[in-house]
């Protein structure tokens, strides 16, 4: 299957477009011994592994990034509609929900299609409807216009009665904005609705376990809620890194998995590597109250479910290699070279924890 995203390299491009990138903590955790990173040199004893993951699975979008990062390659690929969706299928929409007719059905960028038509949509009530190189279906709607009480609800039935077979959408998006004519802003009620992971991962096994499970971010909408015990949702980085910090205070026997959305949505997808930049820089800001939370008996595995280069010429997430750091205090790192799947991360957190599994993968675990 062919990308079209030679070139991608999220993080090397970004410090190349800003005259390069200081992110001190990620550079003594070994970043820098990944790949060549303008302004986050290499470490002769960076303290945590490092190496980068090659996705097996098809395509290259949250759903199939983070399952696979679970411990589950995917066999199949979801399905993409570069042209729209269906007739049959958007007659089934009007039909399920009781809209009264929608917008667009094209492929777009979210932005971009609220301003187009966002009048429209507030003087006729229907519901703005966009794919994107992803398999995702998603339903923009003004807050004032459809509330969001509704517009979920728009959103699960669609995931639930319209989404059947032969189609395989990953995501029903709900993409609520504000604003008025020429100023439409997409909010922070965004809410994702996936379909089921086909088989177990990491998740389900530590849950089955009796190991506490805490999704923080989108990991409830990305797993469509199996196997957590725990379901924070957040819309911020900082949100996020509050989260993490709060809940290495107060739980133990846990595995906590965090996905921070800023990255991704507001600087990957609109081609803004300064933003993107800042963002790292803050996260790396943030790191040692993570990092000074975790005792020997601990592990801390960052990495991500695919790139979203922002300098090159499309909005689109990008496939390609992601970078891999395996923490464990008062260890030297390793160099863990190029994994064989993003599987290796589940691999591995099951080894972490004992638990006896059938993920794929293997654990780099030491």
């Amino acid at each position: 299957m062919f990308y079209h995203d030679e070139g991608s390299n999220t993080l090397g491009n970004i410090a190349n477009a800003v005259g390069g990138i200081e992110l001190p903590n990620l550079k003594s955790l070994g970043l820098g011994n990944i790949t060549d990173i303008k302004g986050v040199p290499r470490v002769s004893f960076p303290t945590a592994s490092h190496g980068k993951l090659k996705e097996v699975s098809k395509g290259k979008d949250s759903t199939t990034g983070h399952w696979e990062l679970g411990g589950l390659i995917l066999d199949f690929d979801f399905s993409y509609f570069p042209d729209g969706f269906p007739i049959d299928m958007m007659m089934a929409f009007l039909k399920e929900t009781g809209c009264k007719g929608y917008l667009g059905n094209i492929a777009a960028s979210g932005t971009e299609i609220i301003q187009q038509l966002g009048d429209k949509h507030v003087k006729t009530g229907f519901p703005i409807i966009y794919t994107s190189a992803d398999s995702v279906f998603q339903i923009a709607a003004h807050e004032d216009v459809i509330p969001l009480d509704r517009l979920y609800k728009i959103c699960e039935i669609t995931r639930h009665k319209i989404l059947k077979e032969p189609y395989k959408v990953g995501r029903v998006i709900a993409r609520p904005f504000v604003g008025s004519s020429g100023k439409y802003k997409r909010t922070t009620n965004r809410r994702d609705f996936s379909m089921d992971p086909p088989d177990d991962t990491i998740i389900d096994i530590l849950k089955d376990n009796d190991i506490n499970t805490i999704g923080i971010g989108k990991i409830d909408d990305l797993f469509n809620g199996r196997g957590l015990k725990v379901k924070d949702h957040t819309k911020s980085n900082l949100e996020g890194c509050n989260k993490i910090e709060s809940y290495l205070k107060k739980q133990s026997n846990s595995f906590i998995f965090a996905n921070l959305v800023d990255f991704d949505v507001y600087f990957g997808h609109r081609n803004d590597p300064k933003g993107f930049g800042n963002a790292l820089k803050d996260f790396d800001r943030f790191l040692p109250k993570i990092l000074d939370k975790l005792d020997e008996s601990d592990a801390l595995i960052i990495t991500a479910d695919h790139g979203n280069d922002p300098t090159t010429p499309s909005t689109d997430h990008s496939r390609e290699y992601v970078p891999l750091l395996y923490y464990r205090k008062g260890k030297f790192g390793e160099d863990l070279g190029i994994r064989d799947s993003f599987a290796d991360v589940g691999k591995t957190v099951a080894e972490f924890f004992d638990v006896q599994n059938y993920l794929d993968g293997t654990s780099f675990h030491r």
